[in-house]
């Protein structure tokens, strides 16, 4: 018996994870109503996205350089190439780039909405594993998982979706879908780095994405922009929470659990979200988009469950 099936497991994984996961879960979700308060959705000031990514993103960095002090760990040395490479990947796929178009795209559409496509990310992450590591390769399960998220993004994206949502636009879905795809490829960047310490492997990347994002908070005026301390103070939320506190978390469970654990988040996220989005923001969702999360969510336990890989 390994030490996963002992007392204090539920599920053959240790009550620990399990709980680390819960939280990491319930901060994800939590992102995507304060990135709409970030921006001012529904509200009379907000702040461009320009702002809110390297707000977000340069509080977290420090968050995470104190835990580093603090727990006197250190950053690989400039030297380890393989290393940074993967540092240098999860800063801008995993950080930059979903952050960018998700907080661009919920200038219009609802939170709940935006997290819903977070559901589709372990579909892609099964296609990828398929690919890049030999023991996560496809069975005919695993086909017929990501087929049918494939088609739960399909309804999800269609006319009768965007037509229930009101606000949706087809140019901010397609931000949301490149988002989507950008965590995906982040976690596979994750599974297959070099062992690393979780907090500098976090604290690293949170960096490189911070200071890649700078340059956007020059390009908005200041003068063209109205907000107020609830805006601020919905970024400073971000920080701490989704980009500091939630990449300890993250590095942390991956080391522990695996990417594929990990990438089951995606079940409970656009739940979770929903129901944040439904308590703060009344927002409710159509039976299109309600069909496409259960179809998403179907496919996603077919290919996980599918696949030779999935106790790696």
């Amino acid at each position: 018996m390994t030490s996963t099936q002992g007392k204090g497991t539920f599920g053959g994984r240790p009550a620990l994870d399990w709980v680390l996961f819960g939280l990491l879960a319930v901060i994800w979700a939590g992102a995507y109503p304060m990135t709409r308060v970030a921006v001012g959705k529904g509200l009379d000031t907000g702040l461009p996205a320009e702002w809110v990514l390297p707000g977000r993103l340069c509080i977290g960095a420090v968050f995470l350089w104190i835990v580093l002090i603090a727990a006197r760990k250190h950053l690989p040395p400039l030297s380890d190439c393989k290393r940074w490479t993967s540092i240098v990947g999860m800063g801008l796929v995993g950080s930059v780039i979903p952050f960018f178009f998700i907080t661009t795209a919920q200038e219009t559409v609802n939170s709940s909405l935006a997290a819903l496509y977070t559901a589709a990310s372990p579909v892609f992450v099964a296609i990828g594993a398929n690919l890049l590591f030999a023991e996560e390769k496809m069975t005919a399960r695993t086909g017929l998982g990501v087929a049918l998220g494939f088609v739960g993004v399909a309804v999800l994206f269609g006319p009768e979706a965007l037509k229930g949502l009101g606000s949706a636009s087809t140019l901010a879905q397609v931000f949301l879908l490149i988002a989507t795809l950008a965590y995906a490829l982040s976690t596979l960047i994750a599974r297959g780095a070099p062992p690393m310490d979780a907090i500098a492997f976090a604290a690293s990347y949170a960096t490189v994405s911070a200071l890649a994002s700078l340059p956007l908070a020059f390009t908005v005026d200041p003068a063209t922009v109205s907000a107020s301390w609830v805006n601020w103070l919905a970024v400073l939320g971000l920080g701490l929470g989704s980009s500091g506190i939630a990449q300890v978390l993250y590095m942390t469970l991956i080391a522990r659990a695996g990417a594929t654990f990990v990438s089951l988040n995606g079940y409970a996220i656009p739940v979770i979200s929903a129901i944040f989005g439904w308590l703060f923001f009344q927002e409710t969702q159509s039976w299109n988009a309600v069909l496409a999360l259960l179809l998403i969510l179907g496919g996603v336990w077919l290919a996980r469950s599918g696949g030779r890989g999935r106790a790696a």
